[in-house]
C-alpha cells in the first residue's frame, strides 16, 4: 500500500528499524570543521556533522548518502539496512565499516534552523560532498573507500563523489539518479514547490512563528506527483473515495520539517550537473533506477547517452511492476541485493 504524506513526499522511504539483533548496534558521531567555506565564498565558522556508524573501523569503509529531509537515522530501516548490513548481507557489518553522515541541512548537522535561519550560508551539493569528504578524512581518517552507495540526492550525491574525488572509492552505486543536469520537470515542480511556501504570508521571509500553512499542500502536492509510482497509485486508490482518503490522509500529517530548512534542503539541488566530469571517473560504477522513477524517467534516453562516457558503468534498470514505487523503489534493497553483492564481488581494488 502507499502510504501517507511523509512516506510518499521523501526521497528515500524505508520501514521501521530493523531490529538489533540483524546487523551491529550503530553508533554516533559529531565532528565540526572550522571555518568551512561555501562555493557562495560565505564562511561558517563551525560546520556540526554529525554521522552514524555500523561495524567496526577496521572493517573496510563504505560511505552511505541519505536522500533529501533525510539522515542517518533514515538509512538504518528494515528494507535497507535490514537487506544490506546483517551477516552475509552484501554490506555485511562485520566485515565493513559503514559510516553515514547527515548532510549539511539535515538531521543532526548544522542547518538553518539551529539558529541563522535564512542567514545560514547557502549550500550546494558539491558543499555538502566536500564537507563528506572532511568528515572522512580529517574526522575519522580515512583515505579510500570500498563504495560510495546513494539513494535520490544521495545518487546525487555519490555522482558528485565519484566525479570530485574519482580517486577515493572502488565502485559508486547510484540510485533513484541521473548523471545530468537538475532539469525539466524534477526542477519545475521543485521550483514551483519552494515558490508555494516563500509566497505565503505565514512564512513572512524566513521569520515565521509557526510554520507556513501552504506547505503541507506544496509538499503533497510535489510527493504525489514524482514519486508512489503510476501502477502502485492505481492499485491503492482505484476510485475517486478511495483517492481522495488518501489525499485527506496525507494532508492531516503533519510535516516534522522547519520550513527553511526545507526550503534549503530542496534548493541545493538547483545547480547539480556532474555531466560535464563523467570522463573523470574512475570507480566501478552500477546506476541503479527504477523504470517508472517519476523524477528521472528512462524513456528521455538522457540517462543512456550520458552513460556512455562513464568508462567502467552500467544500469541496472528495476522493471516496472505492482511491487515498485516509482521514485520510491530503491529505498527498498530487495530488488538489488544479488547484484550489489555481485559486484563487489568482482570489482577491483583501486586502493588503500
Amino acid at each position: 500500500m502507499l502510504r501517507p504524506l511523509a512516506a510518499v513526499f521523501a526521497a528515500v522511504v524505508f520501514c521501521a528499524p530493523a531490529r538489533a539483533a540483524d546487523y551491529p548496534a550503530p553508533k554516533q558521531g559529531d565532528f565540526v570543521v572550522k571555518d568551512f567555506k561555501f562555493h557562495t565564498g560565505e564562511t561558517l565558522p563551525e560546520l556540526k556533522l554529525h554521522y552514524t556508524t555500523v561495524g567496526e573501523p577496521t572493517g573496510q569503509p563504505v560511505l552511505v548518502l541519505h536522500g533529501t529531509g533525510g539522515s542517518g537515522a533514515s538509512m538504518l530501516g528494515a528494507t535497507f539496512a535490514g537487506e544490506l548490513f546483517g551477516k552475509d548481507q552484501p554490506l555485511d557489518a562485520t566485515k565493513y565499516y559503514i559510516i553515514i553522515p547527515d548532510s549539511i541541512g539535515h538531521g543532526k548537522s548544522s542547518k538553518p534552523s539551529d539558529g541563522l535561519k535564512t542567514r545560514f550560508p547557502a549550500y550546494d551539493y558539491a558543499d555538502m560532498v566536500d564537507a563528506q569528504h572532511r568528515l572522512l578524512t580529517e574526522g575519522l581518517g580515512i583515505k579510500h573507500v570500498r563504495l560510495v552507495i546513494g539513494n535520490s540526492m544521495g545518487g546525487m550525491h555519490s555522482w558528485v563523489w565519484a566525479t570530485r574525488y574519482p580517486d577515493f572509492m572502488d565502485v559508486a552505486v547510484p540510485m533513484a539518479s541521473q548523471p545530468t543536469e537538475m532539469a525539466a520537470r524534477n526542477w519545475m515542480l521543485r521550483r514551483i514547490m519552494l515558490e508555494t511556501i516563500r509566497n505565503d504570508p505565514d512564512y513572512n521571509g524566513g521569520n515565521y512563528t509557526a510554520q507556513p500553512r501552504m506547505m503541507k499542500y506544496a509538499v503533497t502536492a510535489y510527493g504525489t506527483a514524482t514519486a508512489g509510482g503510476t501502477i502502485a497509485y492505481q492499485l491503492a486508490a482505484p476510485t475517486a473515495a478511495k483517492a481522495d482518503k488518501m489525499v485527506d490522509e496525507r494532508l492531516a500529517t503533519p510535516i516534522p520539517t522547519d520550513a527553511n530548512d526545507f526550503i534549503y534542503q530542496w534548493e541545493s539541488s538547483h545547480d547539480y550537473n556532474p555531466a560535464a566530469d563523467l570522463d573523470k571517473i574512475k570507480a566501478t560504477v552500477m546506476l541503479i533506477n527504477s523504470a517508472d522513477d517519476e523524477r528521472n524517467p528512462p524513456e528521455t534516453g538522457v540517462t543512456t547517452e550520458a552513460m556512455k562516457r562513464v568508462t567502467n558503468g552500467k544500469v541496472l534498470l528495476i522493471p516496472t511492476s505492482p511491487e515498485t514505487r516509482g521514485h520510491l523503489t530503491t529505498g527498498n534493497a530487495k530488488f538489488y541485493v544479488e547484484p550489489l553483492r555481485e559486484l563487489l564481488a568482482t570489482a577491483p581494488q583501486r586502493g588503500t
